[in-house]
C-alpha cells in the first residue's frame, strides 16, 4: 500500500517537490474524517478511491481498465524525482512479481529500490489516458493493474522498497501486490 509509505519525514522516509499535501486537507476538506485528513501533515501527496459520486462518477467511472477497491489510499500528484520508502517484513526469501494497481494520465517511468540498490532500472508505465472520457479531470481515475511489472529478490524479514517518480510524473500510485515466482 504506497500510502502507508514509512514514517520518518521529508528526506528521510520520503521526498516530495513541495511541502503541501495536494489531497489530504486540500482536494478532501479536513472535516475530522480519517480519510479526508489522511496524513495530512506530510508533504506525500494522499487521497482516496471515491465511489457513488452523483452526477459524474470518480473512480467507479466506465473508463477504468480495472475497478480499485472503494475507499483505497493512494499516493498521488507524482512529480519526477519525488520518492517514498515502504519496509515490508517478508516470511520467505525468494524472487517475487509484483502487480501494480496505478493511474497515469500520461505515461511515465518508476524504479524500485531494495535495500537501497537499484532492483529494476527504469519500469514503463502506461498511460490510462483515454480521450472518450468527456471530463477532463477524470483522466487521473482510469485505474489499471500491470500485472507483473517487475520481479525482485527480497530478503526473509525487513525489506525497505523505495519507490521512485523517473519521468512524467501525473500518477496515482495505490499498491504493489507481491506474489513468490515459482521455479
Amino acid at each position: 500500500m504506497c500510502a502507508y509509505y514509512d514514517l520518518g519525514g521529508e528526506g528521510v522516509a520520503f521526498h516530495d517537490t513541495d511541502p503541501q499535501n495536494h489531497g489530504s486537507g486540500e482536494l478532501n476538506p479536513a472535516d475530522g474524517t480519517y480519510l479526508n485528513e489522511f496524513r495530512i501533515h506530510e508533504g506525500v501527496d494522499s487521497s482516496y478511491t471515491k465511489f457513488r459520486r452523483k452526477p459524474d462518477p470518480i473512480d467507479d467511472n466506465p473508463f477504468v481498465k480495472i475497478l480499485p477497491p472503494a475507499d483505497l489510499p493512494y499516493v498521488g500528484w507524482t512529480q519526477p524525482g519525488e520518492w517514498f520508502d515502504i519496509t515490508v517484513d517478508v516470511t520467505q526469501s525468494g524472487t517475487y512479481a509484483a502487480d501494480f494497481l496505478y493511474t497515469s494520465n500520461g505515461g511515465g517511468t518508476i524504479s524500485l529500490d531494495v535495500n537501497g540498490k537499484d532492483a529494476t532500472g527504469p519500469l514503463e508505465i502506461t498511460t490510462t489516458n483515454d480521450p472518450a472520457d468527456p471530463i477532463a479531470w477524470r483522466q487521473w481515475h482510469h485505474w489499471n493493474l500491470a500485472s507483473q511489472l517487475f520481479k525482485v529478490r527480497l530478503s526473509k524479514g525487513k525489506n525497505v522498497l523505495t519507490v521512485h517518480i523517473l519521468t512524467n510524473g501525473n500518477m496515482n500510485l495505490a499498491y504493489f501486490d507481491f506474489k513468490p515466482v515459482r521455479r
